[in-house]
């Protein structure tokens, strides 16, 4: 069914309910947050002679978590405006509001009392039709809803938002006994399409699928690591990138999580399930019953399994802790020929085999082996009771947990029929429907097959095959690669026919990073189109879309004084940009995450922009001593030109923005906040759900198509001159004389004030755009040349980071 959520009602203002209505807002839907009546005056309220039965006082609390939206980091909101989307309220004088609502939000402390008593309450202002889902971690959809009517519970399910809302991509949902099926399908639609989420669909039962998996994967860790004597170190190298998990691994992921938060998960499981092998796993451990009880619970209290502390040198380093001696001591590099193999593999299968290849004549190679085998046995055994599809247990533990590979994906990465033997062999218990579908002739729960469209893949289900074919708007450009739809491929880029007439440009250099490889395939891939296709879409699969010029070769280039091919290199980039800019048929950007200096210039000359909501978007070339010179100055200053066409329109103030993004390597907290910034325009499309990123930008090529494309034609610009130069000049020197820049940053503001100005011509006068990217050019000559710049330029390639020389 098609689900339609206009607006939206969350109870409970804590650190979930205020990320929940935070990302509503960012998607758009007014949110209504209640949370209880204060029972006494702040200090502050008492000091206005207030009374508890004042307004503000009454809402004090959901309005105070509004509020700290805007202070909380990461960022909850896209936007920091967001936050006018939601309304503070309470439960008792605002509860009867909710009946406005499409979707109203249950998410108040994990207590199944508490949680029934505020569900008879929503049940006495429900509206038939509204949806109503309860925010829980852990705890039984029905036994809350149990006493409530049957049209309620028919609209009633879980909806486990992992924190914080708006980074983390799993959504889980959970029905209960009587939930309409339709409404399980509209809502999954729904988070999808509109919040942007991954959605599994769980069982009801005990922490569902993430939280289940994952504290047992953490659980058996700590069995192992006690049983081999391991350091905290130790166990973090190895269940970290080596076994394809993130870098925080297992205790820097408990310190961010909070011991006593983990306590909790793993307490509900405890009991809740019957007395058992798998009972004993979720008791908790004594070590942590420890730490807990000294206050060491992680990040929030300063410390837990690691500490910062002060130097020798008064910096500051991180210790570990000895969980023998309960002592903090400084950490260790741990290494061994099974985590050198690891780290040396190209992507998380081949990493997890180079690991586990050593077996046991290496103990870091035994002791992923012990945790490895353990969480895949229990995966597998709790299929069935947790979820019905491997594919959802898959995507929990990599939406939720970040891993690389779910474990059914694990197993076959490892081989499964080898390892479930080696697994029998070692006395584990493997489960029946495993051993079935081995002696059945299989070799993997996944294999992939041949399908219309976008390609599929096929996965165990109830004893054979099931095919899993992707939705349309999940646009694969490595599987149309394995399906041989690349038009033409090099090094560093390859356009792929991605149907309907449009071809896709991917960048795939080494952090596509633009270099002469890149710069060719976008010259042809515009050749391409124009001959032979409707559109073009830029768009990529990588970590990141494009994080700015080949700076190592700038740099050896510069080094050697060889200025001639410095300005051949930035000609280059400039003309492939205004080829691309002109060409005959349309361009469509499509960036993600980050997407940086010379990455913003290959998508300013789009004609439009379809860019993932996560978006970390900016011109930054400041910060290696440099200025944007692919003509990123040019649009910027063509772009206010074009908001402002009347001659008698005052520039200044807008260009005085520009100078101070462009001067300060500002970048955008998200994809609205470049559209604030003014990196991206008004008619430039954000997506929320990255997956369907590629199908919208192919949309939007083809709607430019419909509508009758003409290609774009040389623009006049009108710059701000001499005048507006020196007003810029001194912004910049005032930031010198305050001490908030440096000398060097000073030299580099005056070359990009002398740009964006259009040099020393009168205020007013209109220039090409030509005119313009030859100012760009001879900036960013001359700034190669000065020693500082070249300082900048190798602290950022050694370091990654930038230096304020």
């Amino acid at each position: 069914m098609a689900m339609k959520i206009s607006k939206a009602a969350v109870i409970g203002s804590g650190v979930m309910g205020a990320g929940i209505a935070a990302h509503l807002a960012n998607a758009g839907i007014p949110c209504l947050l209640l949370d209880i009546v204060p029972a006494s005056l702040t200090p502050d309220e008492e000091a206005k002679g207030l009374t508890t039965d004042h307004p503000a006082v009454r809402s004090r609390l959901a309005a105070a978590a509004i509020a700290r939206l805007g202070q909380t980091k990461p960022a909850p909101l896209y936007d920091e405006a967001f936050a006018g989307r939601i309304t503070p309220g309470n439960l008792e004088d605002d509860l009867a509001k909710i009946k406005d609502a499409d979707w109203i939000i249950e998410a108040v402390v994990e207590n199944l009392a508490v949680k029934r008593e505020l569900l008879r309450k929503i049940e006495a202002h429900w509206q038939p039709g509204t949806i109503v889902s309860s925010n829980t971690s852990g705890i039984s959809i029905n036994a809350m809803a149990e006493g409530c009517g049957a049209e309620f519970r028919n609209h009633f399910l879980g909806t486990h938002f992992f924190n914080p809302p708006r980074y983390m991509k799993l959504l889980e949902i959970i029905p209960g006994e009587t939930t309409d099926p339709a409404i399980v399908d509209g809502m999954k639609s729904f988070c999808e399409r509109t919040l942007g989420k991954g959605v599994v669909v769980a069982k009801d039962t005990p922490n569902f699928i993430a939280n289940r998996i994952g504290t047992y994967g953490l659980l058996v860790t700590l069995q192992a690591m006690e049983g081999g004597g391991f350091t905290v170190e130790e166990v973090d190298a190895v269940t970290g990138p080596a076994m394809g998990r993130p870098k925080s691994a297992t205790f820097r992921t408990l310190d961010l999580v909070g011991l006593d938060t983990f306590v909790h998960v793993a307490n509900n499981v405890y009991d809740k399930v019957e007395e058992g092998a798998e009972k004993l796993v979720f008791e908790t451990p004594q070590v942590l019953k420890d730490m807990a009880a000294r206050g060491w619970i992680g990040e929030k209290a300063g410390q837990g399994f690691y500490k910062k502390v002060k130097s020798s040198e008064g910096g500051s380093e991180i210790q570990s802790l000895d969980l023998t001696a309960m002592a903090y001591a400084e950490s260790g590099k741990i290494s061994s020929p099974s985590l050198e193999a690891a780290k040396a593999a190209k992507g998380a299968k081949e990493k997890i085999k180079a690991l586990l290849g050593a077996g046991a004549a290496d103990r870091y190679s035994g002791l992923a082996w012990a945790i490895t085998k353990k969480t895949l046995l229990y995966s597998a055994e709790k299929l069935g009771e947790i979820a019905d599809s491997i594919v959802d247990i898959d995507r929990a533990m990599k939406w939720g947990f970040s891993w690389e590979l779910g474990p059914f994906e694990t197993w076959d990465a490892i081989g499964l029929r080898r390892t479930a033997e080696q697994m029998e062999a070692e006395g584990e218990a493997v489960p029946a429907w495993v051993k079935e579908w081995l002696a059945a002739g299989n070799e993997s729960f996944y294999r992939k097959v041949e399908a219309e469209g976008m390609g599929a893949v096929s996965f165990v289900y109830q004893g054979r095959y099931k095919e899993d074919v992707p939705p349309p708007e999940h646009i694969s450009l490595r599987g149309l690669k394995e399906r041989n739809k690349a038009i033409r491929s090099n090094s560093g880029a390859s356009l792929i026919d991605i149907g309907d007439g449009v071809a896709c440009l991917e960048f795939h250099s080494p952090n596509n990073a633009i270099g002469a490889d890149i710069l060719t395939m976008i010259r042809q891939s515009v050749d391409e189109v124009q001959a032979n296709y409707e559109a073009l879409v830029i768009a990529g699969e990588g970590r990141n879309f494009c994080v700015g010029a080949n700076l190592m070769l700038l740099l050896m280039e510069a080094q050697d004084e060889e200025w001639d091919e410095v300005d051949a290199i930035i000609q280059v980039f400039q003309n492939t940009m205004m080829k691309l800019k002109h060409s005959a048929k349309p361009v469509v950007a499509a960036p993600h995450r980050m997407t940086l200096g010379g990455g913003v210039e290959v998508c300013m000359p789009a004609d439009r922009v379809v860019a993932d909501a996560e978006t970390y978007y900016g011109l930054v070339e400041v910060g290696v001593g440099l200025i944007p010179a692919g003509g990123g100055c040019k649009e910027m200053a063509l772009r206010l030109t074009q908001a402002d066409p009347d001659p008698e329109i005052d520039l200044q103030p807008h260009m005085n923005r520009v100078f101070l993004n462009i001067g300060t390597a500002k970048v955008s907290t998200s994809a609205h906040d470049a559209k604030r910034l003014g990196y991206l325009r008004p008619a430039d499309r954000i997506v929320m759900n990255a997956d369907h990123r590629i199908y919208e930008a192919k949309q939007s090529a083809l709607r430019l198509v419909q509508a009758g494309y003409e290609q774009p034609q040389p623009e006049k610009i009108r710059v701000i001159g001499a005048d507006g130069k020196a007003v810029l000049k001194l912004g910049a020197r005032a930031m010198r004389d305050g001490g908030y820049i440096s000398d060097h940053d000073l030299l580099i503001a005056g070359k990009l004030a002398h740009v964006l100005a259009g040099g020393d011509l009168p205020a007013g006068t209109m220039v090409t755009e030509q005119y313009m990217l030859d100012l760009e050019r001879e900036a960013f000559l001359s700034l190669c040349g000065e020693p500082k710049t070249q300082q900048r330029m190798q602290y950022m390639l050694s370091k990654g980071k930038p230096l304020r020389n």
